[in-house]
């Protein structure tokens, strides 16, 4: 295993860790109370200063530290936006190149901005010609102005949960009052939790309009982007995602509650050496080596492609499933491009 420290940290954040663990915990209060303060303070700061766009902005954003489903939600609305009519523009910060290779690899003809001044990257993207930008990340970035704010919660994370460092939250629930739109998304987690969630965000906010997603394997492929049948037992799943655990629930889902599954997690974001590869390829043995998207293009490099040596890789391709509130995504996308002058998205 690979995740070192920060799967500790996930796992701590989970109440795992036992007696050490509930230490670390209560000797991380203070520590979330100096990062609440510090969050109230910059929220205050720069809650009305704010830098009006070249072009309408659809933010894209979570409450907690990763492992949401934004990425795949980013590409979900460029994919209406394009249906549209609509030139659309993906901006990140570029913290994770990864993800920066799957919004290029899923479009190849929409810009893609990756910049720290997210005002800067939607500058440049107006001025090659986007009609609109969506932004991946963007909640906690308040010196952008934005034209729909959409903010995503797991339902594999407890809400309300305690705020870095006790836990992996960046903000409150206070937060979400600055929200135009919150989806609850799920990977692993069955939909009574997130229809807790739900509940739970429409009791302290009632008037922020609410949607519920399921992602789910679509499909199979190899390197190359070819079909492929679903992987067979054993499976040993190599991945640096942010919560690991939720591709294990993923797999198992599809293969079955029999299926022996061995999971080897990297940090998020993590740039896999030759050496990764090779260590996995002979951890795996004979089982199916599966990775997710985010993954699978950066295996696809030619020297990670050639420390797999000929070893043939199952990658799991999500698929967002609506189970509530489509209309509602769809009606502020449809508000955004109409008060713009645009097309109506599908």
């Amino acid at each position: 295993m690979a995740d070192g420290l920060s799967g500790w940290v996930r796992r701590w954040w989970q109440g795992g860790g036992g007696v050490v663990g509930a230490v670390a915990r209560w000797a991380a209060l203070p520590l979330e109370g100096v990062f609440r303060l510090a969050v109230a303070l910059r929220n205050r700061r720069l809650g009305a200063r704010s830098v009006a766009p070249a072009i309408p902005v659809v933010s894209i954003g979570n409450l907690t530290v990763g492992g949401t489903g934004k990425t795949p939600v980013v590409r979900w609305v460029v994919d209406r936006l394009r249906e549209a009519g609509v030139r659309p523009a993906v901006v990140s910060r570029g913290y994770g190149r990864d993800e920066l290779a799957l919004h290029r690899s899923w479009h190849p003809e929409v810009a893609v901005e990756a910049d720290p001044d997210r005002v800067a990257a939607v500058n440049r993207a107006a001025e090659a010609g986007a009609q609109v930008a969506v932004l991946d990340d963007g909640f906690q970035h308040r010196r952008l102005g934005r034209h729909l704010d959409v903010v995503l919660l797991a339902a594999e994370t407890a809400f309300p949960g305690a705020l870095l460092p006790r836990g992996p939250y960046r903000e409150g629930p206070g937060a979400l009052a600055r929200a135009d739109l919150v989806i609850v998304t799920r990977k692993s987690a069955p939909r009574e939790a997130a229809e807790t969630v739900a509940a739970e965000v429409r009791r302290r906010h009632r008037g922020v309009p609410l949607a519920t997603l399921a992602f789910r394997p679509g499909g199979w492929c190899d390197l190359d982007g070819a079909g492929v049948e679903p992987p067979r037992s054993p499976v040993y799943i190599a991945t640096s995602v942010a919560w690991p655990e939720t591709v294990r629930g993923l797999v198992a889902g599809v293969a079955g509650p029999a299926t022996e599954v061995t999971l080897d997690p990297f940090p998020d974001h993590h740039e896999f050496t030759p050496g990764d590869v090779r260590r996995v390829v002979a951890a795996a043995r004979e089982a199916a080596l599966v990775v997710t998207e985010k993954d699978a293009v950066k295996l696809r490099e030619p020297e990670l492609r050639g420390a797999l040596n000929g070893r043939m890789v199952h990658v799991m391709v999500l698929e967002p499933v609506w189970e509530s509130g489509r209309d509602e995504v769809t009606g502020a996308l449809s508000r955004l491009l109409r008060d713009a002058g645009l097309g109506s998205p599908a």
